[in-house]
This record gives C-alpha cells, structure tokens and sequence, in this order.
C-alpha cells in the first residue's frame, strides 16, 4: 500500500497525466479521427525535446542559476557543420555525427570557460556563448541548406507498427540517463551539489570537475538534437533551434525537476514534451486564435508544474 501511495506521489505523474487528458479532449473533440497519427506525431518531434531536456536536466540539478542558454546555437551549428561536411554521402554518417559531438564538446568547453575563468554567472554565460556560436554557424552555412544523406533521413523518419524509432532508441537513452543519474558517483554528485555545493565540495567531492562534464555533455545532447533534427527536416536551418530555448527548459520544470536544484528526474521529461505538444495540438484543433492559445497554454502550463511543486514537496 505504501508503495502505491509512493508511486502515485511522483511528480512526472502529473506531466502524463496532462499528456493523456489533452490527447482525450483531442480524440473526444475529433470523434477519434486521427488520434493514432497525432500520438505519432507527438512522440516524434517529443523526441527531439527529450534529446536537448536530458542534458538541461542535469544542468538545472546543479543548482540555482545553472541553466544552459546556447542549446539552440548548439544545436544550428552542429546541425550546419555535420551537414555540410556529410555533403550527403551515406558513409559519412558515423564520422559527421562525430563531428557534431566534437562541435558540442568545443560549445561545453567554451562555457565552462566563461563561467569559471571570466566568473560569469551561467546564465549570462551561455547567453553570451549563444551569440558567438550562431554567427560562426551563420558564417559557416553561408546560406546553403545541404540534405542530408538518405540512410540518415530514412532513419529519423522510420517507423515500428506506428512508433518512430528514434522514439525508442531515445527511450532507450533515457532509459540509460536515469540509471547514471540515480546509481552512479556522477550523478549522485549532480545531485548533492544541487542540494549543497559547499557541503559537496566539504564532503570531498569534484565539484568543479562535475560542473564541467555536465555542462560539456548538455552541450553533446544539443549537438546530437541538431544533428538527427537536420536529418528530419532535410537539412540545417539557421533557426532550427530557436523554439527549443524555452522548451527545453519547459519540459525539465513540467516534468518535475526543481528549478531550486538537487531533484531531478528522467521520466518526466517524456510526459513533459509529449504534453506540450499535445496540448498545442488540441488548441489549434479547436480552432482558437493565437492570442487565446498563448493564454490557454500557460495558464495550463503553470497548473501542471503547480500540481507537481505541491506534490514533490508534500514527498519531501
């Protein structure tokens, strides 16, 4: 009994929960017409939320303040660079994901850097770096929009009975991310420093050396977005990574992370995406007009992360 009441008290609960409600108003509003092809279509672009709000997770959990801002240049310069070197040739596809990884170490290194040698404040940090890493991708593109090769775009496309596979490979990660998060030094570190990084580093901890690989692997999972995202979409954009800002910190605060730090979890972070998505889907099936979808959403959005404060506090 007590572990059901446990279960229910998870706060990404409420994340699912909300993702379900709204895909039934949909289906409910469209007598069930389409209802498998827009859950479909939720998990795959919840997919490419998911792939950015796993590394922002792990930043977020460091503590206030801690919040990495130049994903969606990460993401457009890795997108850009991977593209242009594959030049769409099947062969590069291994060696142009590795240099998207590479784009991504360099973009983590750098606001490292920023933060810890300059002693800007995160925040400001990645802002900054974002700046600087989209104009060398702007230079970079040079306005061409190279396709990318057919076994990637075949790959980010394909499907299972309905399921994309990159949804299940992502799961899979996901499903990876949790076990470092909760059963490894690393991620246990994450965590303690969240909660105390003067007690962390007391304690014995590598604070420092954990702050730099978790925000060089934020970084690696937005140059990873970028790189399977320009697949989907049949090449780099320059402004691919703009809606992914805010959203991937959106999804890491509905899916039941503290925005104080030292709480986190991996689960959420898939209800979260899929309820956005789903839930702009429902708006705009009902037809309402954009100023009304944009109150609707938020106040949605806030009752959704409400119920979820209230209940991981209560679990607390």
């Amino acid at each position: 009994m007590k572990a059901i009441t446990t279960f229910f008290r998870q706060p990404w609960l409420f994340a699912f929960a909300a993702a379900i409600a709204v895909w039934i108003a949909t289906a409910a509003f469209t007598q069930g017409q389409g209802a498998g092809e827009v859950l479909s279509v939720a998990f795959t672009f919840a997919t490419f939320f998911v792939i950015v709000a796993i590394g922002q997770m792990f930043v977020v959990t460091l503590g206030p303040g801690n919040v990495d801002l130049s994903i969606p240049a990460t993401m457009t310069l890795a997108g850009t660079v991977s593209m242009k070197i594959m030049d769409g040739l099947n062969w590069m596809i291994l060696p142009g994901y590795l240099i998207a990884v590479a784009v991504g170490v360099v973009v983590g290194v750098l606001n490292v850097g920023l933060i810890r040698v300059l002693r800007i404040p995160p925040i400001i940090a990645t802002l900054s770096s974002s700046f600087i890493i989209q104009s060398a991708a702007i230079w970079y593109n040079r306005g061409l929009r190279v396709k990318p090769p057919t076994m990637l775009a075949d790959f980010t496309t394909a499907k299972i009975a309905g399921m994309p596979i990159l949804a299940l490979l992502v799961i899979l990660i996901a499903a990876v991310m949790h076990v470092v998060l909760n059963r490894t030094i690393y991620g246990r570190t994450v965590i303690a420093i969240g909660q105390n990084a003067r007690a962390a580093r007391l304690a014995g901890l590598e604070v420092n050396r954990v702050r730099f690989l978790t925000y060089v692997m934020c970084a690696v999972f937005a140059a990873s977005c970028g790189y399977v995202l320009a697949g989907f979409s049949g090449g780099a954009a320059l402004n691919m990574g703009q809606e992914y800002l805010l959203a991937s910190v959106a999804v890491v605060v509905i899916g039941g992370t503290s925005v104080a730090g030292g709480f986190s979890n991996i689960p959420g972070l898939w209800g979260a995406a899929l309820f956005l998505f789903l839930l702009v889907t429902m708006l705009n099936t009902f037809g309402l007009g954009a100023g009304v979808r944009l109150l609707l959403t938020g106040l949605i959005i806030i009752a959704v992360i409400t119920l979820a404060g209230g209940s991981r506090s209560s679990e607390r």
